[in-house]
């Protein structure tokens, strides 16, 4: 009896230590869970997020957050069975994270330029709205193309059959709409003055082109800059946008409440939709945050994992996001996820 109750002892010990040996081995896996929230319209390292320069601003009696998504990339068992029982984390393949094919710091310097490029689509959306519109010019006309002798380097290139040219981006969607071999009218300027050239678009890489190189412009009499840094990722466009819009108009956007929100913003001010929508709502509740500003594509996972007491504002666009929060000033109701 007494050595089957030593062996039934060390049995049970044997087991206690190879549970705690698999409950600490890692796992594939990484746990997202709520990351801070920053208020677009206010400082960071003592210095003021968006910075202007050569112009007066405004300021606001509320706040515009971004929120992110905190990462942890070092996964054991044991966090996992807690992430999977949270109801504010979720744990997922670490592939979906970080690619097989990309170390940690490769995929955070995607992060980091993802997150810069946000920066500089939210400043073209936002002065855009306030009536700073983009200009296309011609950088380079590529010899013996479809454009050379028609068009020249520093042309503004205005229409095309015409649709009205906005960014760099919706000229070659408005080229690539047709198929190569199509005659297209090119509306332009020159020193000034107004033309038009008739450009055949020619097959290359599989794709129409009219043998030019476009880059883009945005004349305003004053400097604006964005200055925040470690936050990676794309998805504080529409919040840097708005934070923009709000520091050179007048009107206070905020109405003096805590706006919360998310989404990828490009150059024409679409918001597009982000990872990890879960999570930042937990995020923008514990910030104190009155709505929350949803991209229309994430409507129906934010449906699915409401905050109590938080509203959901669907927006698809920067103008959307300006009317829904002028809405609520009024004391009206934006349409809702």
């Amino acid at each position: 009896m007494r050595r089957r109750g030593v062996t039934v002892l060390l049995g049970a010990l044997l087991t206690t230590l190879l549970s705690i040996g698999v409950l600490g081995a890692p796992i594939p896996y990484v746990v997202l869970g709520p990351g801070p929230t920053v208020d677009t319209l206010g400082t960071s390292d003592g210095k003021e997020i968006i910075q202007v320069s050569g112009r007066s601003t405004s300021t606001s009696a509320g706040q515009l957050r971004m929120t992110t998504v905190g990462v942890q990339p070092t996964v054991k068992l044991r966090a996992a069975i807690a992430g999977w029982l949270s109801k504010d984390e979720a744990v997922v393949p670490r592939e979906l994270v970080y690619p097989p094919d990309e170390s940690q710091d490769e995929v955070d310097k995607r992060n980091a330029e993802d997150f810069r490029n946000s920066q500089t689509s939210a400043e073209t959306a936002a002065l855009v709205e306030l009536g700073y519109p983009v200009q296309v010019v011609v950088k380079e006309v590529t010899a013996a193309g479809p454009s050379a002798g028609l068009l020249r380097a520093g042309d503004v290139i205005t229409t095309v059959d015409g649709a009205k040219v906005t960014t760099a981006a919706k000229l070659v969607e408005l080229v690539r709409a047709k198929p190569a071999g199509t005659a297209l009218t090119i509306g332009y300027t020159r020193d000034g003055v107004a033309g038009k050239a008739t450009v055949t678009s020619r097959e290359q890489d599989g794709r129409p082109r009219i043998g030019l190189v476009p880059d883009q412009r945005q004349p305003h009499p004053f400097t604006l800059k964005i200055d925040l840094n470690n936050i990676g990722g794309p998805s504080a466009g529409l919040m840097f946008a708005l934070g923009i819009v709000d520091k050179l108009e007048p009107d206070d956007l905020t109405g003096g409440k805590i706006i919360a929100g998310t989404g990828t913003i490009d150059d024409e001010g679409r918001v597009g939709p982000i990872g990890g929508i879960a999570q930042k709502l937990v995020g923008a509740k514990e910030a104190g945050a009155a709505v929350f500003l949803v991209p229309a594509g994430n409507c129906a996972e934010a449906v699915r994992n409401p905050q109590p007491g938080l509203p959901l504002i669907k927006v698809g666009s920067l103008a959307e996001a300006l009317t829904a929060l002028e809405t609520l000033r009024s004391g009206g109701q934006p349409p809702r996820c």
